[in-house]
């Protein structure tokens, strides 16, 4: 049970960035005004309720805003820093962590996954989710809205401490309508048909005006909506921490082992291993990725040039890509008004990076652009969106940094023809949804895909089409009430499995299938989940890091929910160097389960990470089990979750830093961020343990500049890892 002890904070977190940011890094505020409080999360062993009492006995300057004592065991405090320091070094104190920054992460997808992508049916079985609750952690809902009205039961806002969810609409603070969006894909009943419109909806608004919202805020919408006996709950929004012992997984991980089925995106920072971020990173969630409903997608090419064609990702709020024929290209720059030189009829090529998406787009139109294009700075394609409020009447896409490059050089060379044209992308994954696997655990995530591109749901006032995990993870919450309705006794595991093993294993563009990294166990498919006769869980197996110990053991559960006895057999991979040690045939009695040992050994294989897929095959069925392992050693984030605060001495600054694995040494590099000139170290640590690290900086090691180009790296085991970031010393820039 959740005790709440006072209103109110000042932290808030971004959580459609993609919408306005088109900066490379998130930038890192530092306040000027040194005495600002700040928000830390303890959690600790013991009464969590009983631990409050005491600190604002000896701490009488604190606040505590929430006690948690139901998904997780600990406070979130408000305080000086020297204040929140000197409460964790109570021996009460299990770990400390910061408050941390979330990103928010049907027509035709609901179809597509109750196996009707061509709508020749009615998708609709008997079941549709009726009686289930559900609890959507997000913005709030619209419960105004034709399609949602009838279908919403209620819910809480911690942005405004009351009963009311309600979305921000038009009249207030900025608006917001994410919620709304994934509450429609969930149970939507009106014009538009939801996932699962039987469905009883229930808001949590834990983000606010702007979409800001704070990791205490999430925690507590969880622990509410458990105690609310919320039979689901959907969390479309994420991190960038890929460790499984953050607070929110932590959370997530709770809930699910009292019996509700946590859904989660997996985050659009994609399509590098390791950007699954938390909640994602849940082991008891199912974390979803983003795959192609059945969509044509326009793709460029160069008439005078052989080559693959370059994927462009149209992006939200802005209108669809409609061009046909040829275009002239031409070069813009930033996209910053004197760079729009030469675009009158034409398509802009611009570079992500120094001004907002929206703005470049903006410029372009004014001044005669027919199209533009923004490439990325950062290795990959991304998901990106404009402020559909500005009304822009010309197409906006984003294309991966190398296309884009490429682009670029052949504009340079005077090859300057575009030619569109349209393929058919369904079940193809997008290319900005995050991959796993997560870090010290080594776990398969995501667990499953669904569509997340294009889906049009509801939003205040009317419908609207977005694109992210936050949209693939919907649909699988919605799911999900699906096979509770047809069976309320199943257990979050049961739920899970279903969906995991009848997923349909999704292929490339050249026929080879997605490594579990990036699709789990492969995109959804609701009907033959809901006639699945066999289950399978743990759905996905991950036998850890091997090295020394060349053998690890583990071990599944077979459950035959047919109504005759079954025999199962169990096939592996062929693998060079590799040794499995499968159960023999196996043979359970109708309704009844049992757990069978598998044993994996490596004698010779490539150094790194390795994964495929078992099969569990019965006389009527082959059920696809992901497995992943890592030989020696693999390159992965050694250092994420970059913030900085007041110091709790004068004349001092605080960081705080995640470590999965620990380091041998980690730093920070500050540079001029235009110039990229070296200025000097910030700080050096040694031996640093696994996990949240604090460390405290003198204020004259950050005077000289306003704003700093920082390099944090963290070195361990002869492998180093770098990321960028952007320090500004002042609380609003100019």
């Amino acid at each position: 049970m959740m005790k709440w002890i006072m209103k109110g904070f000042c932290v808030w977190l971004l959580i459609s960035v993609t919408l306005l940011a088109s900066h490379p890094f998130f930038g890192l505020t530092v306040q000027a005004e040194k005495e600002a409080r700040t928000v830390r999360l303890f959690k600790v062993a013991g009464d969590a309720e009983a631990f409050s009492t005491t600190i604002q006995q000896r701490f009488p300057e604190i606040e505590v805003s929430h006690v948690y004592d139901t998904v997780w065991n600990g406070v979130a405090v408000k305080g000086m820093p020297k204040d929140l320091n000197r409460i964790g070094e109570g021996t009460e104190v299990t770990a400390q962590s910061p408050v941390q920054n979330y990103q928010m992460a049907l027509a035709g997808s609901v179809p597509l996954i109750y196996g009707d992508p061509d709508q020749r049916q009615h998708h609709r079985s008997q079941y549709t989710g009726k009686g289930v609750k559900v609890g959507v952690i997000d913005t709030g809902i619209d419960y105004t809205h034709p399609d949602l009205k009838g279908n919403f039961r209620g819910g809480y806002d911690f942005i405004d401490q009351d009963k009311d969810p309600m979305e921000t609409v038009q009249g207030k603070a900025t608006l917001t309508f994410h919620g709304t969006h994934v509450a429609g894909i969930i149970g939507a009943n009106g014009d538009m048909q939801g996932v699962a419109p039987g469905a009883e909806l229930y808001g949590y608004r834990a983000l606010g005006p702007q979409g800001m919202g704070t990791t205490d805020q999430v925690l507590a919408a969880i622990e509410k909506a458990v105690e609310d006996g919320m039979d689901v709950i959907n969390l479309s929004l994420g991190n960038t921490v890929n460790g499984p012992d953050w607070p929110t997984s932590e959370a997530l991980d709770a809930a699910v082992e009292k019996g509700v089925v946590a859904v989660t995106s997996s985050g659009n920072t994609g399509p590098g291993l390791w950007s699954v971020g938390s909640p994602g990173t849940s082991g008891g969630a199912i974390s979803v990725g983003a795959s192609f409903p059945k969509l044509k997608l326009p793709v460029l090419l160069m008439p005078s040039v052989n080559g693959d064609p370059l994927s462009i990702l149209p992006m939200d709020g802005a209108p669809n890509w409609v061009l046909s024929g040829k275009e002239e290209a031409t070069v813009a720059g930033y996209g910053r008004k004197d760079d729009m030189t030469d675009v009158k009829g034409k398509v802009a090529l611009i570079k992500r990076g120094r001004i907002p998406f929206t703005e470049k787009a903006y410029n372009a139109q004014n001044a005669g652009a027919v199209a533009v294009l923004i490439y990325n700075n950062g290795k990959g394609q991304f998901q990106g969106g404009v402020d559909p409020g500005m009304k822009l009447n010309i197409p906006v896409a984003s294309l991966a940094r190398e296309d884009g490059q490429r682009l670029l050089r052949r504009i340079n060379r005077g090859q300057t023809t575009l030619k569109t044209e349209y393929i058919q992308a369904m079940d193809q994954m997008a290319p900005f949804s995050s991959r796993g696997p997560v870090t010290h655990t080594w776990a398969v995530k995501p667990d499953v895909v669904a569509p997340g591109v294009d889906i049009q749901s509801t939003v205040p006032g009317g419908y609207r089409a977005m694109q992210g995990t936050s949209m693939a993870a919907p649909h699988v919450a919605g799911a999900a009430a699906v096979l509770l309705e047809q069976h309320p006794d199943w257990s979050p595991i049961q739920v899970k499995a279903a969906l995991m093993n009848s997923a349909k294993q999704l292929v490339n563009q050249y026929g080879d299938p997605y490594p579990a990294h990036i699709q789990g166990a492969g995109r959804i498919q609701v009907n033959k989940a809901q006639k699945i006769h066999s289950l399978v869980y743990p759905s996905s197996l991950s036998f850890g890091q091997l090295d020394n110990e060349r053998t690890k053991k583990t071990s599944i559960v077979i459950e035959n929910l047919s109504k005759e006895t079954k025999t199962y057999f169990i096939k592996a991979p062929r693998e060079k160097g590799i040794t499995w040690r499968l159960p023999a045939p196996v043979t359970i009695p109708a309704g009844h389960k049992k757990q069978v040992g598998i044993q994996l050994t490596v004698d010779k294989a490539k150094k790194g990470l390795h994964e495929g897929t078992l099969e569990v095959v019965s006389d009527e069925s082959v059920v696809n089990v992901p497995f992943l392992y890592v030989w020696k050693n693999v390159d992965f984030p050694r250092i994420m979750g970059f913030e900085m605060m007041p110091g709790d001495e004068k004349e001092t600054y605080d960081y705080e830093v995640y470590l999965p694995e620990g380091a041998e040494e980690m730093g920070i590099l500050l540079y001029d961020p235009v110039t990229f000139d070296f200025i000097r170290v910030l700080d050096i640590q040694r031996r640093v343990q696994r996990g949240v690290f604090r460390g405290t900086l003198p204020e004259h090691k950050l005077t000289g500049q306003r704003i700093y180009r920082a390099l944090v790296y963290a070195r361990q085991n002869g492998e180093q890892h770098t990321f960028e970031t952007m320090i500004d010393m002042e609380q609003n820039g100019p």
